[in-house]
C-alpha cells in the first residue's frame, strides 16, 4: 500500500524548519531529476502582496538549491495571455510539488478557476490538474487558505468548490483555544465531515484511493513542528505552547491529535459505512474512533486487509 502523500495542509507563522524541510522540500529532492516546488499565490490581491507571500518562502526554498531544488513561482495578473495559462498548467502538471499559497480562499477560487475557464472554457481545468497530481502519486500542499481550499468543503467557501484532495475534511486555520466554539460550529454545519483546527505550526498529510472490494480509504498523518525557536514569535506559534491538533465530534466531545499520530477511515461506496481508526504512538493497537476505546485491529494493514 503506498501511503506517501498526496496532499498536505498547514498552518503556519513562518518557514519552521521540520514541516517545510521534511513533508515539502525533502519530497521534492527525493525525485532523480525532477526536483522542482512550485508557489501560486493567487490569493493575494495586488502583484506586491504575491510578490511579498513568494518572498516568504523563496528565502527558505533557496537554502535548498545547492542540493537541486528548484523553486518556481507564477504570480497572477490581470493581462495574462493564453500562451501564460498555457505555461501556468504545464508547470502545474510537471511540478513534482505545488503549493497554494495564502490570502483570500475566494479569490484564489476565482482566479484558478479563471485560468481555465476564461483561456480553455473549462472552469474545472485546475481542479481535474489537482486530481491527476494525486492519481500520479505527486504532492501538493495547501498553505493558510490553501490549506482550505484543498479539502471538501471551508468555511469561507459560499460555493463549495473545494478540491477535494483530502476527502471529507474540513478545518479552520490559525486554530486558537479560545476558538473551539469556531470548530465546533464546523462540526455541526458539516456533519458528514471531520472538523480539525490547525494551530500554527501543525498540519495534516494525507493520501486516498481505493480497495479491490471498491470501498475508499484514507489514511491521516498529524504533523506537530516545534521547530521555529525565535523567542519574539512563540506568541503566534501554538504548538510551542503545546497545542495539538484538535477535533470536535459533531456530539461535542474533542480529541487532540499530537505528531506521529496516524487517523485511517474506510468509505463504502454509498457512504452507507464509514470507519475510522485512530493509532498513537503510545497505544499498540488501533483505537476506534467513536468510542474512544482500543478495536480489534493491530495496525492499518489489519484494517485494509479485512475491508
Amino acid at each position: 500500500m503506498h501511503l506517501k502523500p498526496t496532499a498536505l495542509i498547514y498552518s503556519s507563522h513562518n518557514r519552521c524548519d521540520y514541516l517545510h524541510r521534511d513533508w515539502i522540500v525533502q519530497r521534492a529532492l527525493e525525485h532523480p531529476h525532477n526536483k522542482s516546488v512550485l508557489y501560486l499565490p493567487f490569493g493575494m490581491d495586488s502583484r506586491d502582496s504575491q510578490e511579498f507571500s513568494w518572498g516568504t518562502f523563496k528565502w527558505y526554498f533557496d537554502q535548498f538549491i545547492p542540493y537541486g531544488l528548484n523553486p518556481l513561482v507564477f504570480f497572477w495578473s490581470d493581462d495574462l495571455s493564453r500562451q501564460d495559462a498555457e505555461l501556468f498548467f504545464d508547470m502545474v502538471d510537471h511540478a513534482e510539488v505545488v503549493i497554494l499559497g495564502g490570502g483570500e480562499v475566494n479569490l484564489g477560487f476565482e482566479r484558478y478557476d479563471a485560468m481555465g475557464g476564461y483561456f480553455f472554457g473549462d472552469y474545472d481545468r485546475f481542479r481535474n490538474a489537482l486530481q491527476q497530481r494525486q492519481n500520479a502519486g505527486k504532492l501538493t500542499v495547501g498553505f493558510s487558505a490553501g490549506a482550505a481550499q484543498l479539502g471538501d468543503v471551508c468555511a469561507q467557501d459560499t460555493y463549495h468548490r473545494c478540491y477535494a484532495l483530502i476527502h471529507n475534511i474540513t478545518t479552520t486555520l490559525h486554530h486558537e483555544w479560545r476558538r473551539e466554539a469556531d470548530l465546533y460550529h464546523l462540526a455541526q454545519r458539516f456533519k458528514g465531515h471531520l472538523a480539525f483546527g490547525l494551530p500554527n505550526d501543525a498540519g495534516i498529510a494525507a493520501n486516498q484511493g481505493f480497495l479491490a472490494s471498491g470501498n475508499k480509504w484514507q489514511v491521516l498523518q498529524f504533523v506537530i513542528d516545534n521547530s521555529w525557536d525565535f523567542p519574539e514569535d512563540h506568541v503566534h506559534i501554538k504548538t510551542r505552547q503545546g497545542m495539538g491538533i484538535d477535533h470536535i465530534y459533531h456530539d461535542g466531545r474533542k480529541w487532540t491529535f499530537n505528531g506521529g499520530d496516524v487517523m485511517i477511515r474506510i468509505f463504502s461506496p454509498d457512504y452507507g459505512y464509514q470507519g475510522t481508526w485512530i493509532k498513537t504512538p503510545n497505544h499498540s493497537t488501533m483505537i476506534d474512533y467513536w468510542s474512544q476505546s482500543p478495536s480489534r485491529y493491530a495496525n492499518i494493514d489489519h484494517i485494509m486487509a479485512e475491508h
